[in-house]
């Protein structure tokens, strides 16, 4: 008899052990990619912190009277990258985003970064003090690059400021248990988005939120003499993607060139 108590006992440990698993997964899980997602942001960040933005300094042997020469200027990383996404944005500009009514074409990335000599697909970080919250930025948003971090929305403005410039930049409204932009609705006027690249920092402003419809692309278009950062999810939380929110953000000062 006490052998089956025994049995009985171990059990229902066991079905609670289970089904205490089965209800702390889905959040342990979601706190495993949060740190993941984190842990990319800051690898980015100590890579672009740890790059040399001039070359060594060495001490002339001095035979002559010193001759004044023009001050140098510092080299720029990937110079040849910085010129074609400079030349990309201005083209939509130009041509007024007409791919951007294509939803495959928001999955396609603008420039594969390997062309260029970078290994690593992330390109950039974005940085919500707000919401404590630091994600990789990918290039194009392909299901891949969503669940990884942040995506830049192709046919928008690349990442690298600029007047007549608007950067949108997608995230999931939580999933997988990750928060992602879940939380993205606590942003107000005047909170500070920081945007890390490969060649500085863009710091923008929060100006405006708002809701809007998931093909209403006009939202999202570049707006003459304007410097914006776009972020965009889905709404309201947990919908399936029935509408879409919005935060409007202005860059307000210039990028601290590394």
């Amino acid at each position: 008899m006490k052998a089956w108590r025994k049995v009985v006992i171990l059990l229902m440990l066991m079905v609670f052990i289970a089904g205490l698993g089965f209800l702390l997964y889905p959040y342990l899980q979601g706190a495993i990619a949060d740190y993941r997602i984190t842990q990319e942001a800051h690898e980015f960040l100590e890579k672009v912190d740890n790059w040399p933005t001039k070359p060594e300094e060495t001490i002339p042997i001095v035979t002559e009277p010193p001759v004044t020469e023009p001050e140098e200027t510092e080299p720029v990383l990937y110079p040849e990258l910085l010129a074609a996404m400079e030349s990309y944005n201005q083209q939509i500009w130009e041509e007024k985003q007409s791919g951007l009514c294509d939803p495959w074409a928001y999955e396609q990335p603008s420039f594969k970064l390997g062309d260029y000599g970078l290994e690593d697909e992330v390109f950039g970080v974005i940085s919500i003090p707000r919401l404590e919250l630091e994600m990789p930025i990918y290039l194009g948003a392909t299901y891949k690059h969503m669940a990884d971090g942040a995506a830049h929305l192709s046919q928008t403005s690349l990442p690298i400021g600029g007047e007549n410039t608007n950067c949108v930049i997608a995230g999931h409204r939580g999933w997988g248990g990750a928060s992602y932009f879940r939380y993205i609705t606590e942003l107000e006027a005047g909170d500070e988005i920081i945007i890390t690249n490969l060649w500085g920092e863009l710091r923008y402003t929060v100006v405006d939120t708002k809701i809007i419809d998931p093909n209403d692309v006009k939202e999202i278009l570049i707006q003459q003499d304007r410097e914006l950062l776009t972020l965009l999810t889905c709404h309201p939380y947990a919908s399936g993607g029935k509408y879409r929110y919005v935060v409007y953000c202005e860059r307000d000062n210039e990028m601290e060139v590394k």
